[in-house]
């Protein structure tokens, strides 16, 4: 299966980095692309994409999920964790081919995903064979954090941002996901987006041009 790809060019017209989005739940790449408007500010050398995810929501069928929730649409805990799996599969499959079609090496790649796709990124990038330059995640958690000590294959540098009042994904989720990671071994940043909802503010937007520039 082959995800349907938003982009935009790095400013510089000679890419050397790669910054991936994954959209969060009832979304779709379009919805996070907008992001690389301000990022790309300080960033001329760097290729933004964001795929739609592979499967039609359940809600929201005009958008797209990674794997169905539970207590959103009904599903089963068994078919959301088959749902990721899945997913995690064709999206691994899908940035393969990129980093084979750009030539850009996957130390030098970043996974920035928003909710439902930040869970989808602290999932996807530990378990890969080659280290990414690191997992930006926002507004989302870890799932099943207690495999991950066993299948973790590298440690990519991860940032963490929360808005404290966030009513979708709970502000603590972050300090979770931020012990089970240093548990693990992995260097790991956190910011408390003070005020925000479940959303992306301007001090989350610093924070993650921020790690990208001193990843790189």
């Amino acid at each position: 299966m082959t995800l349907t790809n938003h982009l935009r060019q790095a400013t510089s017209g000679k890419p050397d980095s790669l910054v991936v989005f994954l959209h969060g739940y009832g979304a779709d790449g379009k919805d996070l692309l907008e992001l690389s408007d301000i990022l790309k500010q300080g960033l001329p050398n760097t290729l933004f994409i964001s795929p739609d995810a592979p499967n039609s929501c359940t809600l929201n069928p005009i958008g797209y999920e990674w794997f169905p929730i539970p207590r959103m649409d009904g599903s089963s805990l068994k078919e959301a964790a088959i749902g990721r799996d899945k997913s995690a599969i064709i999206f691994n499959k899908f940035l393969d081919k990129i980093l084979t079609e750009t030539g850009i090496p996957a130390e030098r790649t970043f996974l920035m995903g928003f909710s439902q796709g930040c869970m989808m990124s602290l999932h996807i990038a530990p378990r890969r064979i080659k280290m990414l330059a690191g997992v930006i995640g926002m507004s989302g958690m870890l799932i099943e954090p207690e495999r991950l000590l066993n299948e973790t294959l590298q440690r990519p540098p991860v940032l963490l941002v929360h808005g404290d009042e966030d009513d979708v994904v709970p502000f603590d989720e972050m300090g979770k996901a931020n012990d089970a990671l240093i548990n693990s071994g992995f260097e790991v940043l956190t910011l408390r987006s003070k005020g925000t909802s479940h959303g992306i503010a301007q001090d989350g937007l610093n924070a993650a041009a921020k790690f990208i520039k001193n990843n790189l």
